[in-house]
């Protein structure tokens, strides 16, 4: 009888015990990495790189990515934050798009609450002109955009997309009004703006460095909180007078309620990998513009971009409905 107690009382020990005492986290099984938008795209491009380097900071890790793309990413953020907290899933979240949406509508999921783990990429965004405009800087694309409002034409890759949201930012700083000219993507715009039939194309400097150092277009100005070493010879927005950031932060975050063992391993485990010469070079190479925040940094990043957009919100709506 004794005997048959000890082994109840020990079976209904292992039953009681957590998942994490039971296994040796992260080797029990592979850690799922969901990447919100499609394969190829820049979220996608930044995920693969960076979990190549915190696999070997992690002994024993096995990373699975998986697309999960839908409704502008929103289907991937809420996949993230409503899988269980045990450490095996983890995804790419961005500023711009995950706030956006939760500002438009009620998502399954609540930014502020995100277990924040770590900022890969901050691609600034930009206004871009061709190499022949007459504009230099943006003092005199609001001169124009004074003298004739709602006629000067600003490519973006669709509404409510970090493009948009650079050009709402600057017409509320500025004062003035410019017309908005949303397109399927960014390729179109850089080709509308190339052809000359549109004057300005709001665009990341990832995306138009290319075409700057062939000497084909121009950037009036980038919205980072300090230039992007590539581009060190095009003023801020800020530095022109202009209190406007814009751009695409990517970085990676966990469900509510993740172990905090956990977390700090994770953490610690990204702070080594974006510290890695090699991981540098690599961003650099294809002009990959690294932002590392870890834990505290990049929650509270996240939090400032959060409040500024729903701010951006009142004042402006950039949808109807």
């Amino acid at each position: 009888m004794t005997t048959r107690r000890i082994l109840l009382g020990a079976a209904a020990g292992l039953l009681a015990a957590p998942r994490l005492a039971r296994a040796a986290w992260p080797a029990d099984r592979p850690i799922e990495v969901i990447v919100p938008f499609p394969p190829g795209g820049g979220v996608d491009n930044m995920v693969r790189p960076i979990m190549n380097f915190v696999q070997p900071r992690l002994p024993g890790a096995r990373f699975a990515i998986v697309n999960r793309a839908g409704a502008a990413g929103q289907l991937g953020f809420e996949a993230i934050f409503n899988a269980a907290p045990d450490g095996y899933t983890i995804g790419a979240v961005t500023n711009t798009a995950m706030h956006a949406v939760a500002i438009e509508r009620r998502p399954r999921y609540r930014p502020e609450d995100f277990t924040y783990i770590a900022n890969v990429v901050d691609d600034p965004g930009g206004f871009w002109v061709r190499a022949d405009s007459p504009w230099r800087n943006l003092a005199d694309l609001q001169a124009a955009a004074r003298r004739g409002p709602e006629t000067i034409g600003v490519g973006t890759a669709g509404i409510g997309s970090d493009d948009h949201l650079l050009q709402l930012g600057f017409e509320n700083a500025a004062g003035v009004r410019l017309l908005h000219v949303p397109y399927n993507g960014t390729a179109p715009v850089v080709r509308d703006v190339l052809g000359g039939s549109l004057p300005v194309g709001s665009l990341n400097m990832s995306e138009g460095l290319p075409l700057m150092r062939e000497g084909r277009i121009r950037c009036l100005a980038q919205g980072g909180p300090q230039r992007w070493a590539p581009t060190g010879e095009v003023p801020t927005f800020r530095e022109q007078g202009f209190d406007v950031l814009g751009g695409s932060a990517r970085g990676i975050a966990g469900p509510p309620g993740m172990p905090a063992e956990i977390v700090a391993q994770l953490r610690e485990a990204f702070r080594a990998a974006l510290a890695d010469p090699a991981m540098i070079a690599d961003a650099e190479r294809s002009n990959m513009p690294l932002r590392p925040l870890v834990g505290d940094a990049y929650k509270a990043m996240m939090q400032e971009d959060y409040a500024a957009l729903r701010a951006l919100w009142q004042r402006r709506p950039w949808r109807e409905g």
